[in-house]
């Protein structure tokens, strides 16, 4: 028994949780915990900055660093996190003010004289009842951001009718009756909002990390399965006949094949997964070194661009579990008992099975906590239109992103372009070229669907956020770059775009409304021509997406957004 009343534990075990290590991490002493249960354990002492080793009790000031133990056997695989950078607008190196020659780094600075000093000429400060009323801080090498460009005063006061830090004489004419109030009293407030940010990121951090642990072990149980499979198939092809050898090398190179597949595409989910891990780290290193800053005129210039809260950038991932290896093992035995007809037959039905099941299923982030997987239904391909509304979604135009001739109205669901210019404010995402718009929602993950009705020659179709929005130029255009698919509607017909190449299209019947299903994960943008009775494929286009897609439309009179329920009856 450890002197603190915890039992000793086995060498796998948690001394806290009392299970296997998951994430162990090894602190100072010597001793080795799961990486989220000493992390709640020393969360509880961060009011008293003393903290101590659950068994032994050996104490650390400050908190210890947590670093991940990388198992022996799979030192050579695991990817360590990249280590995190400081972000370069929250420190400046800077020199005293008041050395001779060689000038030393500045350890503080007064927020009255507005100068750095060393340690050797900040001593007055410290002895001199003179400078009792001067404001020393941690010197953070942005003294000349404190200082008002109007008056040269020191910023001692936060406007909050105009969000700015201002100095007292900004008080006397350009501020005038606003609300006005002390910087830290300020501070304290949006201290408050930044404060729950932290704990937001923190939260996605800690489940991003268990993600990410959970895809690893799953995809080694995948690896297994495919390794099982594979000797059992070895072992049923050499038990048959010499004729039919041909198959067991199909066999084998589908498993291989599959196997492949599958560990190319979890590298990658496993790349984007630590990628967003880092970004949120470094999210919230720099969240906590605001924090902790005394600087309040820092803090409250920073506060705008820190207290949002961080956007999903990457889908959940899950191991389908509609694929498995192990159909294969069986195929083979029913191949062996049947010989070559039922071979030819039941390889064929396999091979199908396998290429249609996907292994990974990617979730879109909607806050949901209790996300449900997919069942086999989620899986196939819709053919009515009742089956398409299963993946209606709600869109709304982005008025950002509208050309100058186009108005937007009925709650930005419908878009009408007119020969006068309107005034839009300027946007680095507005289109200044061509007359286009696209929606505010962005697509990921899995299934979607939209309709939209038009009039006068239009493109509808999806594009990457990354799109060019400046110029008369293809970068810009839909359907004519790499980063769009589009479909061009008009009296005369139909024609399929994507980077400057114009897919030849079969006819299909002219319809007011064209209706757009986006399959994410099945790397497919198909569009239908509705009408009251039926649906008709007008061009379906294969691609490999990386990133969010957008829908976008080119606006030639006027197109709305048709409002879908899932349980709709048919148009």
């Amino acid at each position: 028994m450890a002197e603190s009343g915890f039992p000793l534990p086995p060498e796998d075990f948690c001394a806290l949780c009392a299970d296997t290590l998951r994430d162990p991490v090894t602190i100072p002493c010597g001793d080795t915990y799961c990486l989220e249960c000493i992390k709640v354990y020393w969360d509880q002492f961060d009011h008293m900055g003393v903290y101590r080793c659950p068994q032994c009790r050996a104490t650390y000031t400050p908190r210890p660093v947590l670093k991940r133990n990388l198992p022996d056997v799979n030192q050579q695989t695991q990817r360590q996190l990249p280590e995190l950078t400081p972000f370069p607008y929250m420190h400046r190196e800077s020199f005293c003010d008041f050395c001779v020659g060689h000038r030393k780094k500045a350890v503080k600075s007064c927020l009255m004289c507005l100068a750095y000093y060393c340690e050797t000429h900040v001593k007055p400060h410290y002895e001199s009842s003179t400078f009792k009323r001067h404001k020393l801080v941690d010197e953070m090498g942005h003294l000349d951001r404190k200082i008002c460009p109007q008056h040269e005063k020191g910023l001692e006061l936060f406007c909050r009718t105009d969000q700015m830090c201002i100095c007292v004489l900004c008080t006397v004419r350009e501020h005038r009756s606003h609300n006005i109030t002390s910087a830290e009293e300020e501070r304290n407030e949006k201290q408050k909002v930044l404060v729950v940010t932290q704990s937001e990121v923190q939260y996605i951090i800690q489940e991003r990390m268990k993600e990410l642990q959970e895809l690893k072990h799953n995809v080694e149980v995948l690896k297994s399965g495919a390794q099982r499979a594979q000797a059992e198939s070895d072992k049923t092809f050499h038990e048959m006949l010499q004729a039919v050898e041909r198959w067991k090398a199909e066999i084998h190179q589908m498993i291989t094949a599959n196997m492949q597949s599958a560990m190319s595409q979890a590298e990658g989910y496993v790349d984007r997964l630590e990628q967003e891990i880092q970004e949120l780290q470094r999210r919230d290193a720099e969240l906590r070194q605001i924090l902790e800053t005394e600087d309040n005129i820092h803090f409250l210039q920073n506060f705008p661009t820190l207290c949002v809260p961080p956007e999903a950038m990457v889908p959940k991932v899950l191991i389908n579990p509609q694929f498995s290896f192990g159909e294969m093992s069986k195929t083979a035995m029913e191949m062996k008992e049947n010989l070559d007809d039922i071979c030819k037959k039941e390889l064929s039905k396999i091979s199908k099975t396998v290429s249609e099941t996907p292994v990974y299923i990617l979730l879109p982030r909607n806050g949901d906590k209790r996300l449900k997987v997919p069942s086999r239904v989620d899986f196939q391909e819709p053919k009515t239109r009742m089956d398409f509304l299963r993946y209606t979604c709600k869109m709304s135009f982005d008025p950002n992103t509208v050309y100058k001739e186009l108005v937007l109205s009925e709650g930005n669901q419908k878009v009408t372009r007119k020969k006068t210019v309107h005034f839009h404010p300027d946007h680095p995402e507005r289109f200044d070229g061509f007359s286009q718009v696209l929606c505010m929602e962005s697509f990921t993950g899995f299934r979607f669907y939209w309709e939209a009705e038009w009039s006068g020659e239009f493109s509808i179709g999806v594009a990457y956020k990354t799109i060019s929005r400046k110029g008369k130029n293809s970068h810009s255009l839909l359907g004519y770059n790499e980063k769009s698919w589009s479909l061009l509607c008009s009296d005369s017909g139909y024609s399929a775009w994507h980077n400057k190449v114009e897919r030849d299209l079969p006819e299909a019947p002219r319809a007011t409304r064209i209706g757009v299903y986006l399959d994410y994960a099945g790397n497919t943008v198909a569009f239908y021509s509705v009408s009251e009775h039926n649906m008709v494929l007008i061009h379906r286009f294969k691609a490999q997406f990386s990133e969010p897609l957008y829908a976008g439309f080119g606006v030639g009179s006027s197109v709305t957004l048709c409002q879908l329920k899932k349980n709709a009856k048919p148009y």
